[in-house]
């Protein structure tokens, strides 16, 4: 039986293999691509030179420890050039990428000797990158990432080695499965430490970023094992799985497309908001001014929270933008020398509405700012607006926002009042936590502020009441903050 699908074959696909990327990996993979173009420092060469030293040696010594017997030149040269097709084939992942050698490197583990495996690999890599390595401006860095990426080899073969395991057999499934941790644990362990080495990227993210790379090996493992149950009678006959790898291409190049597209509409989003920045500073310097300070300690007190690159980007937009709707608000209201009337607080309140609307015209990532936006004046309890949503409910990164807000607007100088100095607007801070402001956001704002004040950017503090250049700020006087920290949520000191 069979059913007719309203969408084409290639739409259908084409939307599932629409990548949905994180902020960290959308960074990481920007960044990986920026260093493929440029020459390799250092540090980088030094680090890749070390990991693939370790692993020839490890590949060269191996088979003499295990006293494994030399493989057939015709079927190892065949293994070789067949681990090399697959390896052209690559899944972006974040600062790495993931490849299907899996359909291969489990015959090359029964074909031949396992101990013989990370050498193979090795070859089959390093030939994969023969063109690369000849086109390059950096054919050195090339070399050694190429043979340094063996090292998922290691941990199958030596497993296998020690447990004599030289032909495939399904009543061998404990140790199978105790090589495919192996190959897991060595390809992440050696894999996130030359990030972390090259790149800074901390282990955990790198972890985050491998969910896809183990999907993969996992999925292929059977196929590889069905191939080399296959070579039992015809030593080549693993080279059947070799047209499965121009179908994994097709669609490892149109999720290549797909991620290049996303991060060009990320930049072009990101571009959009620095825009409408810019618009408002422009419409009105204070506003503007105000803005850029907002972000400045909201990103601090992101970090201080422990918020990951998605949330801390929602902040970040969120604070820049915060007041956009304000361009909609005539300027005899913003710029009034005194209290607003309730006409005009009516009027005031509209400007995270407009705010929100402005950016949902803008469309994708800008909607979630524009949430951002519109809840960045509700209050803790619920008397906030314009929806009166209380708590949790109040999305984390505008909690962020209505603090730094507060504390920038109290410490900046308006028509109708002077500004404030930072110790007198934590303690009013700390008086509306757990009514107007998160508390949990409160005393991390007072975290940042107690840092020294070498840590502390300027940004943070708006000018003084006195016309002195804009460089100057007020600083916080760290001794009264660190009194503040002593005292309970919701106490004048």
């Amino acid at each position: 039986m069979s059913f007719r699908d309203h969408m084409p074959a290639m739409s259908r696909l084409r939307s599932a293999a629409k990548p949905q990327l994180s902020s960290a990996a959308e960074r990481l993979m920007a960044e990986r691509r920026e260093r493929q173009r440029r020459r390799v420092d250092r540090r980088e060469a030094t680090v890749e030179a070390v990991f693939a030293a370790a692993v020839v040696a490890i590949g060269v010594v191996l088979p003499q420890v295990a006293e494994a017997a030399a493989p057939e030149p015709l079927v190892a040269i065949a293994l070789v050039i067949a681990v090399a097709v697959v390896s052209r084939v690559e899944f972006d992942v974040g600062a790495g990428f993931a490849s299907p050698v899996q359909l291969v490197f489990v015959p090359v583990l029964f074909v031949i000797d396992p101990a013989w495996a990370p050498l193979v690999v090795i070859s089959g890599l390093v030939l994969a990158r023969l063109r690369d390595i000849a086109r390059d401006h950096n054919p050195g860095r090339q070399l050694l990432v190429a043979a340094g990426n063996s090292w998922f080899a290691v941990g199958p073969a030596v497993v296998l080695a020690a447990g004599d395991v030289t032909t495939p057999s399904l009543d061998h499934w404990p140790l199978y499965l105790l090589a495919l941790a192996a190959q897991f644990v060595g390809d992440t362990a050696t894999g996130a430490a030359r990030e972390w080495l090259v790149l800074g990227v901390p282990p955990r993210l790198q972890l985050r970023m491998t969910g896809l790379v183990f999907l993969v090996d996992l999925l292929l493992t059977p196929i590889g094992l069905l191939a080399a149950l296959a070579a039992l009678d015809a030593p080549l006959a693993f080279l059947l799985v070799l047209p499965l790898t121009v179908l994994l291409r097709i669609f490892a190049r149109e999720r290549e497309t797909r991620i290049d597209q996303a991060i060009e509409l990320s930049a072009a989003y990101r571009g959009t908001a620095l825009l409408l920045g810019e618009v408002i500073a422009d419409d009105d310097a204070y506003t503007g001014e105000h803005s850029y300070g907002v972000i400045a300690l909201s990103l601090e007190i992101a970090d201080e929270l422990g918020l990951d690159e998605d949330e801390r980007r929602l902040v970040e937009f969120g604070a820049l933008l915060h007041d956009v709707g304000k361009i909609a608000v005539p300027k005899e209201i913003i710029n009034k020398p005194g209290p607003l009337d309730d006409a005009e607080w009516t009027v005031m309140r509209q400007h995270t509405i407009a705010g929100q609307q402005m950016l949902n015209k803008v469309g994708g990532s800008m909607t979630d700012v524009g949430t951002i936006v519109r809840s960045s004046h509700e209050h803790w309890d619920g008397n906030g607006y314009p929806d009166g949503i209380a708590g949790a409910a109040v999305p984390l990164a505008a909690r962020i926002v209505a603090v730094a807000d507060a504390f920038s607007a109290i410490t900046t100088t308006r028509a109708y009042r002077k500004a404030q100095t930072p110790e007198a607007a934590v303690k009013e801070l700390r008086a509306c936590a757990g009514t107007q402001f998160d508390p949990a956001v409160v005393e991390a704002l007072v975290a940042v502020l107690a840092r020294p004040a070498a840590q502390t950017p300027p940004e943070f503090f708006a000018r003084t009441a006195y016309p002195e250049p804009t460089s100057l700020r007020v600083l916080p006087d760290l001794h009264s903050i660190d009194k503040l920290i002593q005292a309970p949520l919701g106490h004048r000191v």
